[in-house]
């Protein structure tokens, strides 16, 4: 894997687990009785962005480790994956 191939893989992994933690511990203005005039009812309280970084960072650094032992000392190849055709060998 070169350089740029795991910046960029790190980057989407911490997109999408950004994505998958960004909802956790919210409470909505309307859930919490507290409309700011002029904002959205849905808009969230306190976001609590940092800690959901900080717990994003961590866990993309994990998942991004572990896929990077896997793709670079080749513990799963394509050959392992028996019903993915190349295709060479498609009919």
């Amino acid at each position: 894997m070169s350089f740029i191939s795991g910046i960029v893989l790190y980057c989407m992994t911490w997109a999408v687990l950004f994505f998958m933690i960004n909802p956790l511990w919210q409470k909505s203005q309307h859930e919490a009785g507290e409309v700011v005039p002029g904002s959205a009812p849905s808009a969230p309280v306190n976001p609590r962005l940092r800690r959901k970084v900080i717990l994003t960072t961590a866990l993309a650094t994990v998942v991004f480790v572990l896929t990077y032992v896997v793709v670079e000392y080749r513990w799963v190849v394509l050959d392992d994956i028996s019903f993915i055709k190349l295709p060479s060998e498609r009919q």
